[in-house]
């Protein structure tokens, strides 16, 4: 235990390296991949087991990002937990471990498929904090690939795997992150470099690089129509989407404006918008399902 830390402290610093919203947006899409998948409301024990599984799984992910990426963090985020002294290397690499025994443990409750996919994407997770997170793309492209993999995750677990629209989702999802991950690193490039990482942003340059994030972004806007094109989602989802788009065009708008400070809360905007938009049709599908 460190020496002047109340317990209080170290909980709340505990609880802070789960980063909560972003294993709830994980869960969620999970959620969103089994109804869309199955085209009807899946069991209770389905949806929680499918949520908390994966929410536990990406916690253990950036659990660990913590812990693998402290020195960095001094310099970029010198308030998170264990820069800040809030918490021990020992304490965070338990913490790791018991989470991801809680993930797995709930995910072969689901049946084997679904703890190989899980697995898979723990796996994914562990070599990227460990030895591809300062690759630069190939990095950023592995936590695209394991955000991605939650729709997928989701039809897995109600036996649906290889409808359309959830591997469409997939791909949004697997873009989305991936613009946000080129952004962030642009915002990044002083701990970065400390680190002797490869982004692109060290590389081209951190306004080339949110030019590709911006690129990305607006492909996004571009290919989020094709679901109602080929009718694969009805069109009274059209309006969530429609308010996501909107404002990932304003915010890659303020991403590229070089003259802003603080751009890094556009990013943000981009994941909440995402996250609220699925929120939305998850709703929608539920209110559907029990009329």
């Amino acid at each position: 235990m460190n020496i002047g830390t109340a317990p209080r402290e170290k909980v709340a610093g505990l609880l802070r390296l789960f980063r909560f919203e972003l294993p709830f947006a994980a869960g969620v899409c999970v959620v969103l991949g089994s109804l869309l998948a199955l085209g009807q409301l899946p069991t209770m024990a389905e949806l929680a087991l499918g949520f908390f599984s994966v929410f536990f799984i990406s916690a253990a992910a950036l659990i660990l990002n913590d812990y693998f990426d402290i020195e960095s963090d001094r310099i970029n985020a010198p308030e998170r937990p264990l820069p800040a002294g809030l918490v021990t290397e020992r304490e965070v690499v338990w913490l790791a471990l018991g989470v991801t025994l809680l993930g797995l443990s709930l995910s072969y409750l689901l049946g084997l498929a679904v703890l190989l996919i899980a697995t898979v994407v723990w796996i994914v997770g562990f070599l990227y904090n460990w030895r591809f997170k300062r690759t630069g793309l190939p990095g950023n492209l592995m936590v695209s690939f394991s955000v991605g993999m939650t729709f997928i995750y989701g039809g897995v677990v109600v036996g649906q795997p290889f409808v359309p629209i959830v591997w469409f989702f997939a791909v949004l999802a697997l873009l989305i992150n991936l613009g946000e991950e080129i952004a962030a690193d642009a915002m990044d490039v002083a701990g970065d470099r400390q680190a002797h990482s490869r982004s692109l942003a060290i590389r081209l340059g951190s306004e080339n690089a949110l030019r590709i994030s911006g690129l990305i972004f607006r492909g996004v806007v571009v290919i989020s129509i094709l679901p109602f094109v080929f009718g694969w989602l009805n069109w009274v989802y059209f309006w969530p989407i429609l308010l996501m788009d909107g404002v990932i065009l304003y915010a890659t708008a303020r991403l590229l404006d070089a003259g802003l400070a603080h751009r890094r809360i556009y990013i943000r905007w981009i994941y909440l918008s995402a996250t609220a938009a699925l929120l939305v049709i998850i709703l929608m599908e539920l209110f559907r399902g029990s009329v």
